[in-house]
């Protein structure tokens, strides 16, 4: 990315051979500026003439790493705290009935997109009609029960989210060009959304399956969409409600992400079913951790953005 001449010239980086590089030249004022421009994993450096262009235009600038974390670079509002709302977040940070009350909603609104990409996104058996009679149930305590503790609201999203997950296994990826790209067996249906890589307890990083490595960079796609949302509004990112804060972590964003997380989903498997996929999509590293190519990734990234 480069200033020439008053307008931000980007030039795509190589992912494959042969392969003609694309480039994209924009002008200030144009009607038609991207809110936001993903870099999707790559290395080098940015010029302060391309910061402060991006600034002036208020297109922010995110990354997103290789195994699908989150690295936002700039927001092209810039950080400009709205008192009052920074007043909300730290009282209901610090006051346990709202911060339960928050989290509630947020887990109710959750489970309802999850009875949505239920209905829309699987054929009606069994474990489907099971995963929605407990995201109902789980809707109907967060409303309708007392709690006490966060803890008692993350078992009920923990319980649905077994039923819901369990309800992905009727899907099943379909490959080409086998005998060029082989892969892994349990790459050809999906299992769990934990990943075997992680041990006894079940935990998402380090995807294991071509499926959960798409849904961990859609995720990050959509939590800088959602970083940058929150720093626009005068939000602090990393002052998180439902979630901890720690150095480092947007928590905040990690909070608001919850009720789009099912959106997500129902985004992804719509497109593992459209499409064919090839060994070379992805790569399987020595660990066995399974990461998306470059090419893949941009198209993944593209599904995320439009949600």
């Amino acid at each position: 990315m480069r200033i020439e001449q008053g307008a931000l010239t980007i030039r795509q980086g190589f992912t494959h051979y042969p392969q003609k590089q694309d480039r994209h030249r924009l002008f200030k004022g144009d009607l038609a500026l991207p809110r936001m421009i993903i870099l999707l994993d790559g290395s080098g450096s940015l010029s302060f003439d391309v910061l402060n262009w991006l600034g002036e235009q208020g297109v922010a600038l995110s990354r997103i790493t290789g195994d699908g974390g989150l690295a936002v670079m700039a927001s092209g509002a810039g950080f400009t705290a709205n008192p009052d709302k920074l007043r909300w977040q730290f009282d209901v940070q610090c006051d346990p009935s709202q911060r339960l009350d928050f989290a509630r909603d947020l887990i109710s609104r959750k489970l309802q997109n999850s009875i949505c990409t239920l209905t829309t996104q699987f054929p009606d058996t069994r474990q489907r009609e099971f995963a929605i009679e407990k995201a109902e149930l789980g809707i109907a305590r967060l409303s309708g029960e007392q709690f006490s503790k966060m803890d008692d609201v993350r078992a009920v999203e923990g319980e649905s989210a077994a039923a819901y997950f369990a309800a992905w296994s009727e899907i099943e990826m379909h490959w080409a060009a086998q005998g060029r790209y082989p892969v892994p067996d349990h790459w050809r249906v999906y299992r769990s959304r934990s990943s075997i890589l992680t041990g006894r307890k079940a935990r998402n990083w380090k995807a294991s399956h071509p499926i959960n490595a798409m849904l961990n960079y859609a995720y990050a796609v959509r939590a800088a969409q959602l970083q940058i949302e929150a720093v626009g509004e005068g939000l602090d990112p990393f002052a998180g409600v439902m979630h901890h804060s720690r150095e480092g972590f947007p928590a905040y964003v990690y909070d608001v992400i919850e009720p789009e997380r099912p959106k997500v989903d129902a985004a992804i498997i719509a497109f593992a079913r459209s499409r064919k996929f090839s060994g070379a999509d992805f790569v399987l590293r020595k660990d066995g951790v399974c990461r998306l190519s470059p090419q893949l990734a941009r198209v993944v990234a593209t599904v995320a953005s439009q949600l």
